[in-house]
């Protein structure tokens, strides 16, 4: 996946993980750091992909990751 692929994956699954978790979004640069990051823990977690990989496959992975990431956080922000 090239860069800009890479990118738009990590937006999309940052603003869903925001709707999923009930965040509200964070804004495009948020969106795309959440994702990021949560392309990097889901293919941690998950080997790197589900579906057979693919774009759909790889949105998911990140945004499983960033859900994670988001409860996470939000869990040591209460504590």
């Amino acid at each position: 996946m090239n860069v800009i692929g890479f990118l738009i994956v990590g937006v999309i699954a940052g603003w869903l993980a925001g709707v999923l978790v009930k965040g509200g979004g964070f804004g495009l640069f948020g969106d795309l750091v959440v994702g990021i990051l949560g392309a990097f823990i889901g293919g941690f977690l998950f080997g790197g992909g589900l579906l057979g990989g693919g774009l759909v496959g790889s949105i998911l992975v990140a945004t499983l990751g960033a859900v994670i990431l988001l409860v996470v956080v939000r869990v040591l922000k209460k504590a």
